[in-house]
């Protein structure tokens, strides 16, 4: 099918970067301001829905399978689409942004898919948005080597059949872009890094022997992915490539969705190629729609929420036996540890952790796993080869024993963990450093040994406004206020200023930080996204 005649293409409204024409070409900005017009209206109407939905969950307090969507669930006949080679076997994946030594370091992991992330792993910059997808151009036609300006470090791709098959992340439908804009409007940050990534590498994918694969972020119900499998057709046809071609997993990360995750993969069974468990967002999901549930909803200290938490548990092994039940992949969670140049012993600890954790979920039948750091892709590895060995995945493994009701996925209440001090001091310390890294332009942040990205800060500041609304008394025996929060968050402020001193700290966005972090935290109308109002205070 010949693509439409270019419409007007979007403005930007941005200092120039180097080499920015490579990437917003004139035809590439011609096909997203055709995804804009034809589908940004459909996205505001989702995001209107998805506020009527809490406002029912505000409501009830509950969230049940929908009635609506039982024949698809009930219909034993449907699967997803076979999987491509390049992505059947999916056992270790490594997750990050797409700067130019993290694209060479992850494509080079030894991970068998390398996550490259637009989203919660990546401060929207202007600069961050369009030379990532110039790294990835780059990367695709092998002419990104680095040189690390610090310490003189040389990078380069191993041989292309070394390499980690990619699986980009753009950003969720609640953001738009504020540098690139259509008829006036900002185009959805979705579309921007789904557009300009797709026209520049779908072609250049395939002769590679793989395609444009995607990670669907923060999706809420059948409908959203329904969008997307629509934008997916459009985009086929647009730059002429059989339909089929694209190939997406969405990550279940809000408690919505984990309610629809067959009706998900239904609306995109032609593209799905599977399902991802999301802690962090999940967690923060579970907060936001029932922050005003009472005690019953309160979560305790974040560290405190593992995966074998029953209501989580309940989650993963649904997930696991939806996916195969549709021939889709499983894909597990975030071992989100940083290993330390100068502490084997909290190495020797944590690796252990990470181990179990990826024992678990191979043993509970899932095809692959999530790393953040590449000294874990051995582990993680060693984990799903035990229990793969030479098979690609394990979709075969049904799981028919897993039954899981309505209720068990919101049991938060079967848990015995109960919010401590420490847990309140850790949400405004991982906060307050989160926030001020994100402000300068940097996502993915190792904060006491953990990789942090936007979810952790969600649910870290999501919490802090639960505690204080739900009047919760810590272990200490103080109840958690407002007033504590500012005490424990000014604290925080004066170590930091001494831990760095005057200089570093008034180079920083410290103050900035802590200030945005109270203000999503203890505003009485609960934001909906963090990064939406530091969006507003992101520079650049």
């Amino acid at each position: 099918m010949s693509a439409p005649a270019p419409s007007p293409a979007a403005v930007v409204d941005a200092e120039p970067l180097p080499r920015q024409e490579e990437v917003l070409t004139d035809a590439a900005l011609a096909f997203v301001a055709e995804l804009h017009r034809r589908f940004t209206p459909r996205r505001d109407e989702l995001l209107a829905r998805r506020a009527e939905r809490r406002a029912e969950i505000a409501r009830t307090s509950t969230l049940d399978f929908l009635p609506e969507t039982a024949a698809i669930r009930a219909d034993e006949s449907w699967r997803v689409a076979p999987t491509p080679d390049a992505l059947n076997d999916r056992r270790v994946e490594i997750t990050g942004p797409t700067d130019r030594k993290m694209t060479i370091n992850a494509l080079n992991s030894g991970a068998r898919v390398w996550l490259a992330d637009f989203e919660d792993a990546s401060a929207p910059t202007w600069e961050n948005v369009v030379l990532g997808q110039l790294n990835l151009i780059d990367a695709y036609s092998r002419n990104i080597d680095f040189t690390d300006p610090a310490t003189g470090k040389s990078y380069a791709l191993r041989p292309n059949e070394e390499l980690a098959t990619v699986v980009m992340r753009p950003r969720g439908w609640h953001l738009n872009e504020r540098h690139l804009q259509v008829d006036g409007e900002q185009v959805p940050g979705a579309f921007v890094d789904f557009g300009l990534y797709f026209f520049h590498n779908a072609q250049r994918l395939l002769d590679l022997g793989k395609g444009p694969y995607f990670y669907l972020p923060k999706t809420e119900s059948h409908l959203e992915a329904r969008l997307w499998n629509d934008v997916f057709v459009f985009a086929q046809d647009h730059v002429g490539i059989p339909q089929g071609t694209i190939r997406a997993t969405v990550l279940i990360e809000t408690i919505t969705a984990a309610y629809e995750m067959e009706e998900i993969l239904y609306e995109l069974r032609d593209h799905a190629s599977g399902l991802n468990a999301g802690r962090w967002d999940y967690l923060f999901s579970i907060v936001k729609n029932f922050r005003d549930g009472g005690p019953k909803f309160v979560l305790p200290d974040r560290n405190a929420v593992t995966m074998t938490a029953p209501f989580m548990r309940a989650y993963t092994e649904l997930l696991v036996r939806t996916c195969h039940k549709r021939g889709a992949h499983a894909i597990g969670g975030m071992a989100a540890f940083i290993p330390s140049r100068k502490d084997p012993e909290v190495n020797k600890v944590a690796f252990e952790k990470v181990r179990a954790d990826k024992d678990r979920e191979a043993n509970d039948g899932f095809d692959g796993s999530w790393v953040a750091h590449p000294d874990l892709v051995p582990i993680a590895m060693e984990s799903f080869d035990k229990v793969l060995g030479d098979r690609p995945n394990q979709k075969d493994r049904l799981r028919e024993d897993v039954d899981v009701k309505a209720a068990d996925l919101i049991a938060i209440d079967s848990l015995d963990a109960r919010p401590t001090y420490a847990g309140l001091v850790n949400a405004v310390q991982v906060g307050i450093r989160y926030i001020e890294a994100w402000l300068r332009g940097l996502g993915a942040v190792a904060i006491f040994n953990l990789m942090e990205d936007a979810a952790t800060a969600e649910i870290s500041r999501s919490q802090i406004w639960q505690w204080i609304n739900a009047g919760v008394v810590l272990d200490n025996g103080e109840r958690v206020t407002a007033d504590l929060a500012r005490e424990v968050a000014a604290e925080e402020l004066r170590n930091i200023r001494a831990q760095l001193g005057e200089e570093a700290f008034a180079a920083g966005n410290w103050q900035q930080a802590h200030d945005l972090l109270l203000k999503v935290a203890l505003d009485e109308d609960y934001a909906d996204f963090l990064t939406i109002p530091a969006y507003e205070q992101l520079a650049g």
